[in-house]
């Protein structure tokens, strides 16, 4: 099984160029420690299908707000204010902001790691996606399955279970088994995931 810092995989599903080129590159350039999670990280290591927006988990310390700012200039993007980007970032827990690139809409829903214990064990995971000239960290599989396990819990919609199937048949040797499984038991997930395991 591939370890974190290593490529996805080569059956992985690489991001729509605009959306790379327009959200994810720019990010990645700053230094700052991010991995891509939700529904394109669910894609990458699962079936393609068209995505106009990408989840990000950032760690991000309030002094990091203004060079964020900095790399989604306007007017081609739109950023709430740096006060504001650093005033979630503070926050211990639930911190939130958007990144808008104007003209193609494309969206980044950001999300701020805060003390979250399992963003912080996804980030020091996360696993490297070459692309263009650098390219992009993607949460670690284990990650995406417990989120998705508790999304499922909290909507029942079969989507999330379909995207889990996918993601254990094509990037299945990618995940190690003991870290889902310490995951599972500490959120409380064995239900959903005895649903979701069974046969793909």
């Amino acid at each position: 099984m591939r370890r974190s810092g290593t490529p996805c995989g080569s059956g992985s599903v690489t991001p729509p160029p605009d959306l790379f080129t327009r959200l994810l590159g720019p990010l990645h350039d700053t230094g700052i420690p991010y991995m891509v999670t939700g529904g394109l990280a669910a894609i990458i290591y699962g079936e393609p299908r068209l995505t106009n927006d990408v989840d990000l988990i950032v760690q991000l310390r309030a002094v990091d707000s203004a060079r964020l700012v900095a790399a989604f200039p306007e007017p081609a993007y739109y950023l709430p204010p740096t006060e504001t980007i650093a005033e979630e970032a503070s926050r211990p827990s639930d911190g939130h902001f958007n990144i808008l690139h104007i003209e193609t809409a494309l969206r980044a829903d950001v999300y701020c790691a805060g003390d979250d214990a399992l963003m912080a064990w996804g980030l020091g995971r996360a696993r490297l996606l070459p692309l263009g000239s650098g390219g992009i960290r993607v949460a670690p599989i284990e990650y995406v399955v417990v989120q998705k396990l508790r999304w499922y819990r909290d909507s029942s919609s079969d989507r999330h279970l379909r995207d889990i199937a996918a993601m254990r048949r094509i990037s299945g040797e990618l995940i190690q088994q003991p870290d889902l499984d310490h995951w599972v038991e500490r959120l409380g997930l064995r239900r959903e995931w005895e649903r979701a395991s069974g046969p793909v």
